[in-house]
């Protein structure tokens, strides 16, 4: 045996194709659509250049699609908000790029600052809204995508008179 560990593998491993993973050209599972995100996120020239800012309502851009998925990027001005709404049969991934968002949900209030990123499987109920006094971006990503954003009505009155920050259970 090896003195600096135990550990000791036979041969080459890139010798053996069965076990190297091949490397996927659209992502697959959750955290490869994070990675996306994220991957995304990092390179402003993928994006910045393509925002816009539309004070009647929110501005939206698919900016990509793969098997079964898309990439959103929404602007946000001071007071527009999405509504208290689901996404249907939809997965998601939503990252703010730039500002701060705030995220209701019946189980509390939570600021989104640039750099957050949240995971949300089908049914998710939620509204997301910019409260505070710069304009906000975001990116989603939708698997499969986006084909039905069903509107819910208030029944978490208490989340939208939390502290902006503070997540209550």
């Amino acid at each position: 045996m090896n003195s600096d560990s135990d550990l000791q593998i036979a041969g080459d491993i890139l010798e053996v194709p069965h076990l190297l993973q091949l490397e996927r050209e659209h992502p697959a599972t959750v955290a490869e659509f994070v990675g996306l995100a994220r991957s995304i996120a990092d390179d402003r020239s993928q994006w910045e250049h393509l925002v816009r800012y539309d004070a009647a309502s929110r501005w939206y851009h698919r900016l990509r699609t793969g098997p079964g998925y898309e990439v959103w990027l929404l602007s946000w001005v001071p007071g527009q908000g999405s509504g208290l709404h689901d996404h249907g049969r939809s997965s998601g991934v939503l990252t703010v790029l730039d500002g701060t968002l705030t995220e209701r949900t019946e189980r509390g209030t939570r600021a989104l600052r640039a750099g957050a990123q949240r995971v949300f499987a089908p049914g998710y109920v939620h509204e997301v809204v910019n409260d505070a006094l710069e304009s906000a971006v975001s990116l989603h990503v939708y698997y499969p995508g986006l084909t039905a954003m069903p509107m819910h009505t208030a029944p978490h009155c208490e989340a939208a008179r939390t502290e902006p920050g503070a997540l209550t259970a």
